[in-house]
């Protein structure tokens, strides 16, 4: 009996802790009734009726990533293509996720094809290249109405890659390299051309301060020249002052222009200039005489 006994306490015991059910957060569990939709069990404790309830789903409320593999897609102007996708989605009716359809990552996965199939139908090799965005705008709004009846939030669509055909890719590249090697040009004649002007300008401003320098040099031999002259003048200005203040007389002028006129004869000059006052050279003559006799010793 105390056998039978702890049998059945340790299968009450096992029962009630089935019977215990702790729901994770960001999670739900939709339940059923003997195979019944019944109830959908948010984040805590809830207890389940033993042996006729059951947790049918347990469903993720966090947002997932569903990474697709290449899909061959077709442009308007008959270029094939290959693109895969990414689709980030989240679900927010735990019930219409469990009961709206079967395999519903795959649901998305070939409504995401179909969908991407009809746009980049319409639109040519050069749009889909250029229109990312725009493509990744339209699969979102296209998958998040279909989906909203599975219980599913599409948040957005992302092209992962877009791979033309191998001819196109090689067209494209030379492009690009035509396109780089244009701009390395472009940068090097633009380089060329600051440079000629840098030369330009340095030579400028060279040329400006050497006509500077001369000015400069010609200003000051000018002042040098000018100052030579005043100095000249100003000693013979002091010159005459000083023969002025000693007033002379007659026989020493008479003296200077004798000297005056010896350098004058005995120059190159094949003329000599003789005063047209012959009285006043005679009386010169005769008063250089009276200072030569006056020189001469008793």
């Amino acid at each position: 009996m105390l056998i039978i006994l702890a049998l059945l306490l340790l299968l009450i015991i096992v029962v009630v802790v089935r019977c215990i059910v702790i729901v994770p957060q960001s999670n739900a569990y939709v339940t059923e009734w003997l195979g019944v939709y019944k109830d959908t069990w948010g984040a805590g404790l809830h207890i389940r009726t033993p042996f006729v309830e059951r947790v049918a789903r347990k469903v993720s409320l966090k947002e997932e990533a569903a990474d697709f593999p290449p899909q061959p897609v077709i442009t308007r102007d008959n270029v094939t293509m290959m693109i895969d996708t990414v689709v980030f989605f989240q679900v927010f009716d735990a019930k219409a996720y469990t009961y709206g359809v079967n395999r519903p990552i795959q649901a998305i996965e070939n409504l995401s094809a179909t969908t991407l199939r009809d746009i980049i139908g319409s639109m040519t090799l050069d749009e889909t290249l250029t229109s990312r965005d725009l493509i990744n705008s339209k699969i979102t709004a296209s998958l998040d109405e279909a989906t909203d009846r599975w219980g599913i939030k599409v948040n957005r669509v992302e092209l992962k890659n877009i791979e033309p055909p191998v001819e196109i890719r090689q067209a494209m590249e030379k492009q690009m390299k035509a396109d780089r090697e244009k701009r390395a040009s472009i940068l090097l004649a633009e380089g060329e051309k600051q440079s000629a002007i840098t030369r330009a300008e340095g030579e400028k401003e060279s040329a400006i301060l050497r006509a500077e320098a001369v000015k400069q040099q010609r200003i000051r031999e000018a002042e040098g020249e000018a100052q030579a002259l005043l100095t000249v003048q100003k000693a013979r200005a002091d010159a005459i002052r000083l023969i002025n203040e000693a007033a002379p007389g007659q026989n020493y002028l008479a003296l200077r222009s004798m000297e005056a006129m010896e350098k004058v004869a005995d120059g190159k000059a094949t003329k000599i200039i003789v005063p047209s006052d012959m009285q006043n050279l005679a009386a010169t003559v005769s008063a250089i005489g009276a200072l030569a006799g006056e020189g001469k010793p008793e």
